[in-house]
């Protein structure tokens, strides 16, 4: 079985459901938003999401993916920072139990988390991020060895705001021969990166990820599928989310639609990670591309009939069920 190496901003993620947008308004959160605050004001938040309860799961988007990779039995890899602290030692420990082998560098500063607010019909997402001791990883930390052995690498699209880190990233993935796949994470970050993308995209990577905003962001055009076709103008394989509607995938002149697994959602928290783990796994086994777009919508109808982002045990018993009998479909 083929392996992966993802890297990403190694972030306790902290859940709350909330009946309404008036926690986003008190602290100045667009919708559906990232942002990053300071530890002062995340301190004050979290104390605010407390009251309305909430759940901790270790994660951070690239450490979702490769959580996932691991249990569909790739050998798993995960490059990420943490702090001397509770938190920290939570997430390698947490990330160990699935399988996954960690090289996890420290920091001084605290371990870094994700306050996710999750709201309305839809669950919409909005992100506060206090970075803490993930926003201390920089070039220095990398080494060559850290990447030998694996197939393909995953980078976390967050972590392009740390373009030096990034850069060297890539350029030591492509010197041990990965396959260089990327998530784009948030609209914002992508407009915010976007001449930095753009080179990384065309220069060292092969599979992109991306929703309709990030893609919209990403290529100036509107809607999923000119969205799409421009995106895989710049790498080999293009994926753009609809979420609930489905996605899209394109290789070269060969292109499809995946309607959405069917699912019972209660939090899209980690839908896209999922999808992304799905699809990777089935590429390394060599499926047809439309398959591997199957793959990654029936694990995500998974992760969204749970609050947060680890899928129980039932849930990955029925999501490999349904993968084996496609599999065997495809393969005749």
């Amino acid at each position: 079985m083929k392996s992966i190496l993802g890297i990403g901003n190694a972030l306790t993620d902290i859940l709350a459901i909330l009946p309404d947008d008036t926690l986003l308004k008190k602290y100045h959160l667009p919708l559906g938003s990232m942002q990053h605050v300071d530890m002062e004001t995340g301190d004050r938040i979290w104390s605010a999401l407390k009251e309305v309860g909430v759940k901790y799961v270790p994660g951070g988007s690239a450490a979702n993916t490769i959580t996932c990779t691991s249990i569909f039995g790739m050998p798993s890899g995960y490059i990420g920072k943490i702090g001397d602290d509770e938190l920290g030692q939570l997430f390698k420990s947490t990330m160990e139990q699935f399988g996954v082998k960690t090289t996890m560098l420290h920091s001084e500063k605290s371990s870094g988390r994700c306050m996710v607010f999750i709201t309305g019909a839809n669950a919409e997402r909005t992100f506060a991020d206090y970075m803490g001791a993930a926003l201390e990883m920089g070039p220095e930390d990398l080494k060559p060895e850290f990447f030998e052995g694996y197939d393909y690498f995953h980078i976390e699209g967050y972590l392009v705001q740390n373009q030096d880190l990034i850069a060297k990233a890539v350029q030591m993935a492509k010197a041990a021969g990965c396959i260089i796949s990327i998530d784009m994470a948030s609209y914002n970050v992508v407009e915010s990166n976007n001449a930095f993308l753009h080179n990384l995209v065309d220069k060292y990577v092969d599979i992109v990820f991306a929703n309709e905003s990030e893609s919209r962001a990403f290529t100036k055009k509107e809607g999923s599928q000119d969205g799409l076709r421009e995106l895989a103008k710049h790498c080999d394989i293009a994926v753009v989310k609809e979420g609930k509607n489905g996605s899209w995938v394109k290789s070269g002149e060969e292109e499809h639609y995946i309607p959405a697994w069917p699912a019972v959602p209660v939090d899209g928290t980690g839908a896209g990670d999922t999808y992304a783990a799905g699809f990777l796994y089935a590429h390394s086994l060599g499926l047809p591309l439309k398959t591997c777009g199957e793959i990654g919508s029936i694990i995500a109808a998974k992760v969204v009939e749970v609050v947060g982002t680890k899928i129980d045990v039932p849930r990955w018993r029925d999501a490999k069920l349904e993968i084996k009998d496609l599999i065997a479909k495809v393969n005749g």
